[in-house]
């Protein structure tokens, strides 16, 4: 077994071991000895008061400014101590010389504290942050003051005399904590440890990694990061340990590229005169030189023994859909069929509709006008009618549809493709590995994958989670996109720009336009379930507390119809119509005869509506910024000027910031990276799904580039030496075992 490996019971013994195993879920030396400092305090350094959050557990640093004892026997309705008894309480006021903070004992032992913290007495406090009468409070914390001399005594932690010396040097480590397990209590485990295991050997870096990129030996890296002298000894310990955490990933990506790599896969190299080519020549357009590049990229790739792994990333608009068609045509040309899998219904239809009015006569095989190199574009959905689906189902297993779209209905057993040799998935994050291994396994020799987004993602995002896929970016907007302008509508401190912002969207539908008005829920007459649960923001925002679940669609569009938008034709679309419906709500608005549609984020991708020139998003803080610059992209797809407006009722916090982000650009690799700052590192690699913890916890995917980019060249190099890893280290061997675990690989799979 590996010493990190070791359950913390044989050597902390079983309560200490329990309480960090249930306030923390640390079991082994290895989960305590990662479990870093959050932060380093310093003596005399106090804490900036003004960043702690209400609701989190805290631990800062601050001097005693004043203390107040009142007996609650003589406050009418005061409390009791226990067992009926009145008691006391004990009012003390911290601060770090700009600001104060309030912490409150109540009972009969107040006592205690009241005649340690006295005035002018400097320590580490820590407990759960909450609210009361406008102040910042801390309801019986723990506390660890330090004296003159340098000692430092403890509140309910008994164990002083230990903290005092750990707590005594230069920089105070201060661990993410519980409040049944404060700072010092972590910090008297991990000292533990680290003398326990001074000779720590389970080294995951190879020795030459190590030493070309100047990195400590794991042991130090270890004491410096919890008992460190300076920040000097902090930056060098992170250094090593963002290595720990990134070189094993980038070694599994690595393995899964070499072994892709050399996998076999029918060559799909088109042929000259074919589909493809027939497409470029009645393009209406020309495509951008970005366009080019990556289609041409494809088309190499397509005609290699190997299956092709891209992940296609693109703006919003930029025109995805046909370099994904240019090479669905080069497979059907080489004799292959190709399958598009899309998460919506809407958005399957949506395909369906723009390829075949690209492709006209050359989706008309066997038809009256049909060109003679045409093939059939396929659609199937779950709520199809028997008769489409038992047509479609037919041009599929037979290989006259040479494009086959559905959505999950393209899983099912009883579907059969005659010979796959393309997978296209659309908005792959909404897919999880079973899915598109169900997909792959109707092919009989694996078939080339395409998976695309329309949510950028920044390079270190990249090469961290599709770090086993090349990737490819379309930056560039075609040419003739209109600019597309946004503005906040405060509605809740300004109810007369609501107004107004109806009043601009029936001045677009006089001049000829349509538009949009998104909505975060169902509505009323919806359950809680599928599209019509709340929208998750980006991240908490005490501002939305108390609030209602959101405007719906179906509460909305009667009040609109009867309100600011009487005598306009509008449509509803939500996820709960039936197909049918769905599909005659789109063609009626595609077709101009609906002035508005009234939705919810079912039109989020692949609605493209050139006329639709005008958006209004209610509720809108209560969506992600790259949600809303999904959403947005639905205007601004043809010549005329659009705006959309982000609809709100707060008046400040993060979520109304996040709106003015995304008012402020429409560069969507600018508002990905607001986006991932704002949420936690676990959200960005997919685990709280998962209900795991993120192995992440030095190493940024946003920051760190250079590490990242360090480790997969060091990595490759490794598996291109050694695939099996036979001659590496074995924790590294282990580390990776453990992330090809079944959860785990979904994740890198980017379930």
């Amino acid at each position: 077994m590996s010493s990190l490996d070791q359950p913390l019971g044989t050597l902390l013994g079983p309560r200490t071991a329990k309480e960090l195993d249930s306030g923390l879920g640390l079991r082994t030396v290895g989960d305590l000895l990662r479990h870093y400092p959050r932060r380093y305090a310093r003596r005399g350094e106090l804490t900036d008061l003004a960043d702690l959050e209400v609701g989190e557990h805290s631990t800062v640093v601050a001097t005693v400014r004043k203390v107040t004892l009142r007996d609650l026997r003589k406050s009418p309705g005061g409390r009791t101590g226990r067992g009926g008894a009145p008691g006391q309480m004990l009012t003390v006021v911290v601060g770090d010389g700009r600001r104060e903070l309030t912490l409150v004992f109540f009972g009969r032992g107040v006592h205690v504290p009241g005649k340690e913290l006295t005035v002018g007495r400097e320590g580490l406090f820590a407990g759960k942050v909450s609210m009361f009468n406008g102040t910042r409070q801390l309801s019986h914390p723990e506390y660890l003051l330090f004296d003159g001399e340098g000692s430092a005594a403890e509140g309910s932690d008994t164990e002083g005399s230990d903290a005092a010396a750990a707590f005594a040097r230069a920089l105070i480590p201060v661990y993410p904590a519980t409040d049944a397990l404060p700072t010092w209590k972590i910090s008297k485990a991990v000292r533990a440890l680290l003398d326990l295991t001074a000779d720590l050997d389970d080294e995951l870096l190879p020795t030459p990694v190590r030493e070309s990129h100047g990195l400590l030996p794991l042991p130090q890296a270890l004491r410096w990061v919890h008992e460190p002298q300076d920040a000097a000894q902090v930056a060098v310990a992170h250094d090593r340990l963002r290595w720990d955490e990134a070189f094993p990933l980038q070694v599994v990506l690595a393995q899964r590229r070499a072994s892709r790599s050399v996998a076999p896969a029918l060559p799909r190299p088109g042929r000259p005169g074919g589909l493809r080519d027939a497409f470029l020549e009645r393009l209406p357009f020309a495509l951008t030189a970005g366009q080019q590049e990556v289609a041409t990229v494809l088309a190499d790739e397509l005609a290699r023994p190997h299956p092709m792994n891209r992940l296609l990333q693109g703006e919003v608009g930029s025109g995805k859909t046909v370099v994904a068609l240019l090479a669905m045509l080069q497979v059907v040309d080489s004799g292959g069929q190709a399958a598009l899998l899309a998460p919506t219904e809407v958005l399957a239809a949506q395909h369906v509709r723009s390829i075949t009015a690209f492709l006209g006569p050359l989706a008309q095989a066997g038809m009256l006008g049909g060109s003679d190199v045409a093939t059939r574009v396929a659609l199937l959905t779950g709520s199809q009618g028997a008769a489409e689906r038992r047509r479609n189902l037919l041009d599929a297993a037979s290989g006259a549809a040479g494009i086959v779209i559905g959505t999950h209905a393209l899983l099912q057993e009883h579907v059969q493709l005659a010979d796959l040799g393309l997978v296209v998935v659309d908005e792959q994050h909404r897919f999880g590995v079973e899915q598109r291994d169900a997909l792959r396994s109707k092919a009989g020799t694996p078939p080339h994958v395409l998976v695309m987004t329309a949510t950028p993602i920044p390079r270190t995002v990249a090469m961290t989670v599709f770090g086993d896929l090349e990737v490819s970016t379309l930056t560039e907007l075609p040419r003739g996109r209109s600019p597309i302008v946004t503005h906040v509508v405060p509605a809740g401190d300004k109810p007369h720009f609501l107004a107004r912002a109806w009043e601009r969207l029936r001045e677009e539908v006089a001049a000829g336009h349509q538009g949009y008005v998104v909505c975060p829920r169902i509505g009323a007459a919806a359950g809680p379930d599928g599209d019509d649960a709340p929208v998750a923001a980006a991240e908490p925002d005490p501002g939305q507390e108390g609030r209602g679940p959101g405007a719906g669609v179906l509460d909305v569009a009667p009040a609109l119809a009867d309100g600011p938008l009487a005598g306009l034709r509008l449509g509803v679309l939500h996820g709960r119509l039936p197909a049918e419906e769905k599909d005659d709500v789109m063609r009626r608005f595609t077709a101009g005869e609906l002035d508005v549609l009234v939705a919810t984020t079912v039109i989020e991708v692949g609605v493209d509506v050139p006329n639709a020139t005008v958006m209004t998003v209610l509720d809108a803080d209560r969506f992600g910024v790259s949600q809303l610059h999904q959403l947005r992209g639905r205007v601004g797809r043809g010549g005329a000027a659009s705006i959309c407006l982000l609809v709100t009722e707060l008046a400040g916090g993060p979520s109304r910031e996040r709106l003015e982000a995304v008012a402020a650009t429409t560069d969507g690799f600018e508002l990905s990276r607001i986006d991932l700052e704002a949420r936690r590192e676990g959200d960005v690699l997919g685990t709280s799904q998962s209900g795991r913890r993120t192995s992440l916890r030095l190493l940024s995917v946003l920051r760190d580039e250079a590490t990242i980019r360090a480790a997969r060249e060091e990595a490759s190099a490794l598996v291109a030496r050694d695939p099996q890893l036979a001659e590496a280290p074995a924790e590294l061997r282990r580390v990776v075992a453990t992330l090809l675990d079944d959860e785990r690989s979904e994740f890198l799979e980017k379930a």
